[in-house]
């Protein structure tokens, strides 16, 4: 195995929503979107970050006189303020806190990544399940997630891998011999929308979806979807035409919006794009499944 390394901010594991039966699923940091409703704002950039979880601060100042580059401070108020540009991500200041401050991401090689994922394999086994890898954007770090997923087949292990698809397609064919399923994310029909949604058009997403098509892969159709956004009549039609005219699709999993991302992007020191948007009522996302699955002969659940 080769010494490619990458920053993962978390692997979970026994997780069995990321693929069939009991899962380990490895979060890789980076990704080229920027969309409104991640509930993952930590997975957006490439390098580690400082969350700082306000209600647990007790204000002790342990993290002022171990910074050695004098990230931490405490206003007039008492207020602690992080300057995140002074940070040289070193994790004294995680090491010294009481929980209040923890380091998103930590550098990983692929082999370092697979003795953890292998600790479960008679979970796996036992399940039909295994590692799936996910993000941010795995193919925003394209040779780290072929050495993985090329590692875990070596293991005999089953593959997945959640991805939006906006990749070159080199680095999906690349992958496409170590990968059993993919969770293909469907975000927006309309191409503006698309674009002003996520920070990218999603011409290239398609166009590699039916790449996958064309190469007999197995894909998942992953659809967040999110009130006032793409809730729209239109979207749902053209999801369902898509699932039936693409063989590689085997499933709809409608991904209603939740906004857990809040709370990180406080942590974070950033702004919330969505504001107070809160969770959709169990009606209205049992009615999205009902619309879409009634315009594909392919099943359609709530994810």
């Amino acid at each position: 195995m080769s010494d490619k390394k990458a920053i993962v901010f978390d692997i979970q594991r026994f997780s069995v929503h990321d693929g069939p039966g009991i899962r380990t699923t490895v979060f890789i940091k980076g990704c080229p979107l920027n969309c409104l409703w991640c509930h993952n704002p930590e997975s957006k950039e490439r390098h580690p970050e400082i969350m700082l979880t306000e209600s647990k601060c007790i204000g002790c100042g342990s993290c002022v006189s171990i910074c050695p580059q004098g990230a931490h401070t405490f206003n007039e108020g008492n207020k602690h303020i992080v300057k995140r540009e002074n940070c040289i991500f070193c994790g004294k200041c995680e090491a010294e806190c009481v929980g209040a401050i923890s380091m998103c991401g930590k550098e990983m090689t692929a082999e370092e990544v697979l003795e953890t994922v292998i600790r479960d394999k008679s979970f796996y086994e036992n399940s039909g399940g295994g590692m799936t890898v996910s993000g941010g954007e795995p193919l925003f770090s394209p040779d780290f997630t072929y050495e993985l997923l090329r590692a875990a087949k070596d293991a005999k292990l089953n593959t997945a891998i959640e991805t939006s698809g906006f990749a070159k397609w080199d680095k999906i064919e690349r992958i496409l011999p170590y990968v059993d399923l993919f969770l293909f994310d469907y975000k927006e029909t309309n191409p503006e929308k698309h674009k002003e949604y996520t920070g990218v058009s999603n011409e290239l997403i398609l166009a590699n979806l039916e790449k996958l098509n064309a190469a007999g892969a197995k894909v998942v159709l992953r659809c967040p979807i999110i009130p006032g956004y793409n809730d729209r009549d239109d979207h749902f039609r053209a999801i369902g035409a898509l699932a039936d005219r693409l063989d590689c699709i085997s499933r709809v999993d409608v991904e209603p919006y939740h906004p857990l991302g809040r709370s990180k992007c406080d942590g974070l020191g950033i702004d919330y794009p969505l504001g107070t948007l809160s969770f959709p009522e169990k009606e209205t996302v049992a009615a999205w499944v009902k619309t879409i699955g009634s315009y594909t002969s392919k099943q359609v659940i709530k994810s």
